[in-house]
């Protein structure tokens, strides 16, 4: 009977949380506080205050600091509940309020306190606090857990802060892969590939095992160097390594991606054409694969190869994500198939309940200005201005900017030029684009004016580079 009446308790919990109903959360904290069952589990408090934070406005934070001034600040697990609970659900600015309750009232302070209140700071994306957390760590002695260590390496990594979270891994007393990984991941999101690899020589003498992730991230590293010579003896690696290499499909896709990324497309299907199979000779290939190998025919320009397994992925009963749909719409406009592209399109949100976002907007306006209907992608691109927010724009305008330059409308390109730049006036390819379409009809001193503009602004375009490996 009592497990029955706390499990609808949680139950009306749940529903409060869904609805937002604040008024029925005050009855049942009434009630609680009548009976005494807010008492009898520290669970019933964090998941009280939860329900209550979610209902409020975003600013109302005395209320937040009442309510967790009721918990007994000598245990910290309610606390960590609730430090959970908003990590969880997208709270970050409340888990990081909670946290500076817990400093302030002296709470003891623990790993997992740490650990939510690093992951808060890097969703806010607030270096400040970071820091602050990262002293107080120091101060308090809580740096010898490689736990929040691994933490904070994330932290200063994902916020692109990679020599702060260099040293960060440095200074961890006793380390181990997890926050190895951390850092090596920072080091692939900032594109410093030579950094991430030179790492990975490093944990060899720290005596740190590679495992899945750290592999995956080395392949990722060799396909933005296209060092493909190396990439096959990562391959070598995981072949050796990796006993289950046909469950792990992230790092199956990442072969996959780093064969095509070094233009070896044959072997990219080869590692393609092999995953899937279990153990018991089954066959089912995850949808990533399938995504991974489109791309890779995709970014070569096999565009009927795309459009090809694209049709035998439906086939095999698999549901294509909003990447796939990305790859073939695009690969419908390089070969003309403008029906199909735009069936494809139709279907993504009628047969699979996906929303197209600016990524499709924009291959479609790309395969209308291919197939020469310009006004047909004018209509589109305005349409989709008055829609939710200008990011879903730009690259149409840009795409249509680049159609005018192709068929000659040079009217319309300064006008797709002009909303574009209102939208973003620091987009430097908007302005290389337009000054395309200038050249194409020997209109040298609008060129001028373009890049004294580009002056004025500070604007310059990036110098282009090719990566050649050379091997004796």
């Amino acid at each position: 009977m009592f497990i029955q009446k706390l499990d609808s308790i949680n139950g009306f919990l749940r529903q409060c949380f869904q609805t937002k109903n604040v008024r029925a959360i005050k009855k049942l904290h009434a009630h609680l506080l009548r009976t005494g069952l807010l008492f009898i589990s520290p669970s019933f408090e964090s998941k009280l205050i939860f329900t209550y934070s979610t209902c409020l406005h975003r600013n109302n934070s005395k209320t937040v600091t009442a309510l967790l001034n009721c918990v007994n600040p000598t245990n910290p697990l309610p606390f960590n509940m609730i430090l959970s609970d908003y990590c969880r659900n997208g709270l970050s600015f409340l888990a990081l309020q909670t946290f500076s309750f817990m400093h302030t009232n002296g709470v003891p302070l623990d790993t997992y306190s740490f650990c939510c209140s690093s992951v808060a700071s890097c969703s806010m994306k607030d270096v400040k606090f970071g820091a602050q957390i990262h002293s107080l760590v120091e101060k308090s002695g809580w740096l010898s857990s490689v736990f929040v260590g691994s933490a904070l390496v994330d932290l200063y990594a994902k916020l692109s802060l990679i020599n702060d979270a260099a040293k960060m891994f440095d200074e961890i007393p006793v380390k181990n892969t997890v926050c190895a990984n951390a850092l090596l991941s920072g080091y692939g999101e900032a594109n410093q590939w030579v950094e991430g690899l030179e790492f990975v020589r490093k944990m060899r003498a720290l005596n740190l095992k590679c495992d899945h992730f750290t592999l995956s991230a080395m392949l990722r590293a060799c396909a933005g160097l296209s060092a493909i010579e190396l990439g096959r003896q990562v391959h070598g690696s995981v072949i050796r390594m990796v006993s289950d290499l046909e469950d792990d499909v992230f790092l199956q896709s990442s072969l996959i991606e780093m064969y095509g990324k070094c233009g070896l497309v044959g072997k990219a299907w080869q590692v393609f054409n092999l995953s899937g199979f279990g153990y018991n000779g089954e066959r089912k290939r995850d949808v990533v694969l399938w995504t991974s190998m489109l791309a890779v025919y995709g970014r070569n320009g096999d565009f009927e190869k795309v459009i090809e397994l694209f049709k035998e992925m439906l086939r095999e009963g698999i549901s294509p994500d909003g990447v796939a749909f990305v790859t073939v719409i695009s690969a419908c406009g390089h070969t003309g198939h403008g029906k199909l592209g735009i069936q494809y399109f139709e279907s993504m949100v009628s047969d699979y309940g996906l929303e197209p976002g600016p990524e499709h907007y924009s291959c479609i306006v790309d395969l209308l200005c291919r197939a020469g209907e310009l006004e047909r992608a004018w209509k589109m691109v305005n349409e989709m201005t008055h829609k939710e927010n200008g990011s879903y724009s730009v690259s149409m305008w840009g795409a249509l900017l680049n159609a005018c330059n192709e068929f000659g409308n040079i009217e319309l390109g300064k006008l797709a030029a002009r909303k574009a730049l209102e939208m973003d006036p620091h987009n430097v390819g908007i302005y290389v684009l337009l000054s395309n379409v200038y050249a194409k009809f020997g209109m040298w001193d609008e060129i001028e004016q373009l890049r004294e503009l580009m002056k004025e602004t500070g604007l310059k375009k990036d110098v282009g580079c090719s990566w050649i490996e050379i091997t004796s």
